[in-house]
């Protein structure tokens, strides 16, 4: 997700004013829920960058359950399926993968609200423009990495490990062919950096974050070439606990639900709550609609 100003109040605040702010929500009255909800976020990016981005969102629920809700960072995608499965967070933002993970971790753990961009993401392979490795146009073409070495993001990453790996068997090209074993850089954007920095001379990467980053400092991608971009699949959602309505009170995911769905970008306040997900908007989503994640990774024996 792209990197941008947190909303004004937090701005106002300051950064450790705003943290602060997430963890205890708003002053909501006399009245207020003084119960915390703790969040969290897979970490696909910076963990510095993502402290700037969900402490904001941590605010907004807050202002919409009348709870103290805070951001939990984690140090990697598996902690983050833990601490949902042992009750330390309650709502997360998953990729496809991990909330798979979750759910058969969580009997009852639903999906519930994803961004428009998620039904129909795509991953890039991407290489450094001495790799000799040139774009193509169909899937066949990842048979040309053979003999190249190549790093994934975090070894559970949907678009930065699954994904992109099925594609490379649907060309007929396994792991074994590349030179050496492939990398896992833990994140998106050390993916590019390393392939930038000739450290792999190739990479999958979420084509999200190679889009923002190319936007944002065009120089850190100057070495490095987009070869292709695979078909979309599902992706990034909201995931819930099962028991979060009887421990945080009846309504509790439909006020969640509700402001995700209702967020409008003409709104202020609503547009920079869009930019920190890079989305137009966010829509209802269900489980079925990750069951072909769940066939990949069960074949790929990334699910116990």
């Amino acid at each position: 997700m792209p990197a941008i100003s947190l909303p004004r109040r937090a701005l106002l605040l300051g950064p450790a004013a705003a943290l602060l702010s997430s963890a205890c929500g708003s002053a909501g009255g006399a009245g207020a829920d003084r119960r915390e909800l703790g969040i969290s976020a897979i970490p696909d990016q910076d963990p510095e960058l993502l402290n700037r981005l969900y402490p904001a969102v941590a605010e907004r629920f807050a202002d919409a359950t009348g709870l103290r809700v805070r951001y939990r960072p984690v140090t990697d995608y598996t902690a983050v399926v833990r601490a949902f499965e042992v009750g330390d967070i309650h709502l997360a933002w998953m990729g496809g993968l991990t909330g798979v993970q979750a759910r058969k971790r969580v009997p009852g753990a639903a999906a519930f609200a994803q961004r428009d961009i998620d039904a129909g993401f795509r991953s890039l392979f991407i290489a450094h423009t001495r790799s000799g490795l040139r774009p193509f146009e169909r899937v066949g073409g990842l048979r040309e990495l053979a003999g190249h070495t190549l790093t994934f993001g975090s070894e559970t990453s949907t678009s930065g490990r699954l994904m992109p790996e099925y594609f490379m068997r649907q060309a007929g090209l396994r792991t074994r062919d590349l030179k050496g074993k492939p990398g896992f850089s833990g994140s998106h954007d050390a993916t590019i950096e390393a392939v930038a920095g000739g450290s792999f001379e190739a990479g999958a990467v979420n084509q999200q974050v190679w889009e923002a980053t190319s936007r944002k400092d065009p120089a850190a991608v100057r070495s490095v070439r987009v070869l292709w971009r695979t078909p979309g699949y599902a992706d990034y959602h909201w995931l819930a606990r099962p028991d979060l309505d009887d421990t945080f009170g009846s309504g509790t995911r439909g006020k969640v639900r509700k402001l995700l769905l209702g967020l409008d970008s003409r709104d202020a306040e609503d547009a920079e709550v869009l930019k920190l997900f890079g989305a137009e908007s966010f829509v209802s989503t269900r489980d079925s609609a990750y069951d072909r994640i769940e066939d990949v990774a069960r074949d790929l024996g990334l699910l116990a």
